[in-house]
């Protein structure tokens, strides 16, 4: 079995799913280092568990405090065993009403952030040979939607990196694992989302339709988050955690839709799609 008491480093704790993660390890005993962008956020969860809790200001937008904060808790409590890339947020713009400075925002929080911490605390895991990194994608990193496709491409480009750390580290005795959920009640579309300045009438019926739908929706989803924060400590402590873990009713039928889409797209154009190799080519070659 995995290691029973492992020290746990998880951004975005000051809500959501990071919050309720931390909540239910410090309740089990579980040493955790938990960031937030201000640390008096974090006062209620160290109150009370000042021997198992380590809070941390973290904004993974800055590699300086990346850098001390993964330092402080290696000081602290000599390792990181799993890393929770849980900081995030949602913009909520149609492509053509996306604003550069946002649009590059989102990137830098949802993207830049996560692989810079990765960067940071993979050597210590290196070195032991063990760890469990655990980056928190979306059902939107397997399918796209209107006023999400900038958030969505966010989400993509956390499936791409963490599928090729999954291979690059497993010869060295570290785990990857994507959470993917669906609609769950936190503050993401909420206070915790942004949108556009400006709107464009032509596209209220998509992803005016969209955004509204997401805000009105907020609180009233069907997810769990003490669920999937429960469902995300058990398979942590799994010798064998899947790549890919979809979190929510509606994740599993639209990955499936998802799935069955690409299945018959790629059978319907296989003709023309085999039809562009080379007579003589390898079929098997990449």
């Amino acid at each position: 079995m995995a290691e029973q008491n492992p020290v746990w480093f998880i951004t975005g704790c000051s809500s959501g799913f990071g919050r309720e993660i931390a909540k239910l390890l410090l309740s089990q005993g579980v040493r955790v280092a938990m960031t937030a962008r201000k640390l008096e956020s974090l006062a209620d969860l160290v109150a009370g568990n000042e021997e198992l809790a380590l809070p941390l200001a973290l904004d993974v937008n800055d590699n300086a405090q990346i850098d001390a904060a993964v330092s402080k808790a290696e000081a602290h409590f000599g390792q990181i065993d799993i890393l929770v890339n849980n900081a995030g947020y949602g913009y909520f713009a149609a492509i053509e009403e996306g604003e550069e400075e946002e649009i590059r925002r989102q990137f830098d929080t949802n993207v830049f952030g996560l692989a810079a911490v990765t960067r940071r605390v993979l050597p210590g895991m290196r070195t032991r040979r063990s760890g469990h990194i655990i980056n928190f994608s979306s059902i939107g990193g397997l399918t796209s939607h209107p006023a999400l496709g900038y958030y969505c491409a966010t989400k993509f480009a956390v499936e791409a990196i963490s599928e090729a750390l999954s291979k690059e580290v497993a010869p060295l005795g570290i785990k990857v694992t994507l959470i993917e959920p669906s609609g769950f009640r936190t503050d993401w579309a909420g206070r915790s989302s942004v949108d556009p300045k400006v709107t464009i009438d032509d596209y209220a019926e998509t992803a005016g339709y969209v955004r509204s739908l997401q805000h009105d929706y907020s609180g009233k989803q069907p997810g769990d988050p003490a669920r999937l924060a429960k469902a995300v400590v058990d398979v942590s402590r799994h010798d064998n955690p899947p790549l890919r873990l979809l979190m929510g009713s509606y994740a599993y039928n639209l990955g499936m839709e998802r799935v069955e889409e690409l299945r018959k797209t790629f059978e319907e154009w296989k003709d023309v799609t085999c039809g562009v190799d080379f007579p003589d080519a390898d079929p098997s070659a990449v």
